[in-house]
């Protein structure tokens, strides 16, 4: 399986501007610029995507870990925290916070015993040579 996306860019760095779009067009030629990824510009950024998609892989992670042990999961939810060093200009972790409930009573224990191994083992996650760190609130 291959999956595909494909950026424009038109300009120098800082007055240029370019276009990403994806394979199942959900992004369909969308903004980014300099503004979008290094100040409060209009569009998205690589970035905000890496961080998307890692919220978006882990989460299915932990729904699917979750029936593999035989629970139901309910209402999951993760937000990712992407930290880029300005002056190195590098990624230099990845904070995850889930938040998340099961519908048959899975301990809190185990819950978080399953969060992190689908941390450690999303296809995201081994992807990325960053820290991942993971924060668990259990309704």
């Amino acid at each position: 399986m291959k999956r595909t996306a494909h950026a424009h860019w038109n300009g120098t760095l800082t007055e240029g501007k370019g276009e990403i779009s994806t394979q199942s067009t959900t992004l369909n030629n969308t903004q980014y610029s300099f503004k979008t990824r290094f100040a409060d510009g209009i569009g998205t950024n690589p970035e905000e995507l890496i961080a998307a998609a890692h919220a978006g892989c882990f989460t299915m992670a932990v729904g699917a870990a979750l029936s593999q042990a035989g629970y139901t999961p309910g209402d999951l939810n993760t937000d990712a925290i992407l930290d880029l060093d300005m002056q190195a200009l590098v990624i230099t972790g990845i904070h995850l916070e889930l938040k998340g409930s099961v519908i048959d009573g899975v301990s809190e224990d185990k819950f978080k015993e399953i969060a992190e191994g689908a941390k450690a083992n999303c296809i995201v996650s081994k992807a990325l040579s960053v820290p991942i760190t993971l924060t668990i609130s259990y309704e």
